[in-house]
């Protein structure tokens, strides 16, 4: 399948047009147009090939206004033997590899002698949307009698692909993503691709401007780069990107620009016999907002290998691209190397197996709100040609990639992706396709409807477990916004369009006489079964009732001046305690410790808690289950006697404050 590239391919038949006009005495002489021909497909020039090929079997048949390609009509004959069948399935050829499916289409039709023009004909309807036509072409060619089947294994992916494409189709969640095409400005109308924000409302994208004082015989065609701004659907006001004329050569494709915006990186590549060769280079601004000179990336680029479609990170951090240099899992593949502070990178680094395949990884595209490395593939199950993917995680490890789905794939390439930070990923993004009529990579718009999330929740009691009505249940966001709801007779609670993740909220419940309680929320469950809503339920919370006193049930246990062991005189106490909640099983202790006024805040605080332990240790060890008795600490709160009078010290008020208060709970 095409790279991102492919879209220059569509003018070369203008640019051949005027330089066999203007050079057609000469070359009719020494070459006729099949020839011609097969040199154009060697090359790579597939659509010019292919109306050079037309010309050869239709020489009265006029493709274009003027003369060009009639000036060879006259003579047929090649350098080696080729019969019409060879010649029309080398034209089919042609236009499949430029992408034009329709017209390939058609002419594989016509090569009934070669058999593996039945596995191109499912190739072509599957890219056209025919995909019942696509799986009987490919079905008849697994069955034939052909002995050489080279394709049998891609058909049978092919298949699987369609029935991929089957299941995408009838998702009833498609119908919350919306695609459109984005309209471009006059001359702009076909590969128009690789959208990347440029801060502001100005985005940078790689489009096709033409050259008039080109060469004779020169391509006057270059992709370059562009401004412009997303208006209505529309990519408006577009302007060329000025760059020194020095260091500037070629194409220029997908560009990048750093967080800070004072750096740019792009790729520049061109066609070396029929193949593409690309590098990423990197231009800095001056003081005066003008480019500078390209640089190429050391660190980045590989000689003998090619290396294209930067994008840096929105943190600074990263350059994410895409390379087919060695260390990799297959073709093109994902890597990444650190910013420097003056532009250039560290050493380059593979993101690894499970992002990358044995086929092509191209275009990344992190998204560090989501923590989402986007990026095109054509080596995962997808629904034909390239397919975006997203993978949760960072550079430190991946998640498995998911197929983004239709409609925001489709059964042609689908390879550029761009969203805002402030935005979940779908939300509002843009990509780039050719699902079109034509053959270029355009622009497209993605805009989905998220399902709205309802919490579902439960609030108990946590020494009984029985459901707590009439609790309040606060949500609170990172930005410290809060939604209130309450628990129903049943303990129930719901909160309907819960933005934000998750696990990036806080609940907290409270009910009069029970201790507050905060806490993260634990998802157990989901049901995703409704078209609009995705349910989910948390984990039940329980709360505890706070430590209350009954004055008419409350015994006193006293200490000695900084002591914490039960003395004897008091033991007696406890053991009428143990003798009540021996008899009556339902009944349960409340204890809290107390200290008088000497000693720091911390030191009491720890001293009434051993003394609330202690009476509790000294009734479980006498055999009482400890789920019967709960203590508090308190320090030195709430005295019942005064420990200074006329400014004397009152060790007998000090006595009664050093206490532990046992509060006697029946059910």
């Amino acid at each position: 399948m095409k790279t991102f590239l492919h879209f220059v391919q569509v003018c070369l038949l203008v640019c051949v047009v005027g330089a066999l006009a203007a050079q057609g005495q000469q070359v009719r002489k020494t070459k006729n147009v099949l020839q011609l021909a097969n040199q154009y497909f060697a090359k790579g020039e597939y659509y010019t090939a292919a109306y050079l090929y037309d010309q050869y079997l239709h020489p009265r048949k006029k493709h274009i206004s003027g003369t060009a390609f009639i000036l060879y009509a006259k003579k047929r004959r090649s350098a080696r033997k080729m019969n019409r069948p060879d010649i029309l399935y080398k034209q089919a050829e042609c236009y499949r590899l430029s992408n034009y499916w329709v017209l390939a289409d058609s002419i594989y039709k016509q090569c009934t002698g070669e058999p593996d023009a039945l596995y191109w004909q499912g190739v072509c309807e599957r890219n056209l949307g025919r995909y019942d036509e696509a799986e009987k072409n490919l079905r008849l060619y697994l069955g034939g009698n052909a002995s050489n089947k080279q394709y049998a294994a891609a058909a049978e992916r092919e298949l699987q692909t369609i029935d991929f494409i089957r299941r995408e189709l009838a998702r009833p969640d498609a119908m919350l993503v919306k695609c459109r095409k984005l309209k471009a400005a006059s001359g702009h109308e076909k590969g128009a691709y690789a959208v990347s924000y440029a801060g502001g409302q100005q985005y940078l994208l790689s489009s096709t401007r033409t050259d008039l004082q080109a060469a004779d015989g020169g391509n006057p065609h270059y992709s370059r780069l562009f401004l412009a701004t997303v208006q209505n659907d529309s990519l408006a006001q577009l302007s060329a990107v000025s760059l020194p004329s020095a260091g500037v050569a070629d194409n220029q494709g997908a560009a990048s620009l750093s967080a800070d915006r004072r750096f740019m990186y792009f790729t520049q590549w061109r066609k070396e016999n029929g193949k593409i060769v690309s590098n990423i280079y990197y231009s800095i601004k001056d003081a005066k907002g003008n480019w500078g000179v390209p640089i190429l990336l050391p660190q980045v680029n590989l000689a003998g290998f090619s290396s294209k479609q930067p994008f840096c990170s929105a943190d600074g951090k990263y350059l994410f691209f895409a390379s087919d240099r060695e260390g990799g899992s297959g073709g093109f593949d994902i890597w990444y190397a650190l910013l420097q502070p003056d532009g250039s990178t560290g050493t380059a680094v593979n993101a690894g197996s499970v992002v990358n395949s044995s086929g092509d990884e191209q275009a990344p595209f992190y998204h560090n709100s989501t923590a989402t490395l986007v990026f095109s593939s054509n080596g995962r199950p997808g629904m034909g040609g390239f397919d975006l993917f997203a993978a949760k995680g960072q550079v430190t490890g991946w998640n498995e990639p998911a197929n983004l789905g239709y409609p925001v794939n489709s059964s042609r390439d689908d390879i550029y992706f761009y969203a805002p930070e402030k935005n979940t990923l779908l939300a509002d993004a843009v990509i780039g396709s050719d699902r079109g009529e034509g053959c270029c990579i355009e622009t497209y718009r993605i805009n989905k409807t998220y399902k709205s999330k309802r919490l579902n929740g439960a609030v108990l009691d946590c020494r009984n477990e029985g459901p707590l009505a009439g609790a309040t249940v606060t949500l609170t966001y990172p930005s410290g916004r809060t939604r209130k709801t309450y628990t129903d007779d049943d303990g129930r609670f719901v909160f309907d369009t819960i933005e934000y993740d998750i696990g990036k909220l806080k609940i907290t419940i409270s009910k009069a006489l029970y201790k507050d309680t905060t806490a993260e929320i634990s998802i157990s469950g989901t049901d995703e079964s409704s078209l609009l809503v995705e349910q989910l339920f948390s984990e039940s919370l329980c709360i505890e009732k706070k430590f209350t006193l009954n004055p008419d049930n409350v015994v006193t246990v006293f200490f000695d001046f900084d002591k914490h062991n039960v003395k004897q005189a008091e033991a007696g106490k406890l053991d009428s305690l143990y003798n009540v909640l021996l008899h009556v099983p339902g009944a349960r202790i409340q204890i809290s410790g107390y200290t008088d006024g000497k000693g720091s805040d911390a030191y009491n605080k720890k001293l009434s808690d051993r003394r609330a332990r202690a009476c509790a240790e000294y009734l479980i060890n006498k055999g009482i289950d400890a789920a019967r008795i709960s203590f508090e600490s308190f320090g030195a709160c709430c005295p019942v006697e005064m420990e200074i009078i006329n400014g004397r010290d009152n060790e007998a008020g000090r006595s009664k404050n050093r206490r532990a208060l046992i509060n006697v709970v029946k059910d």
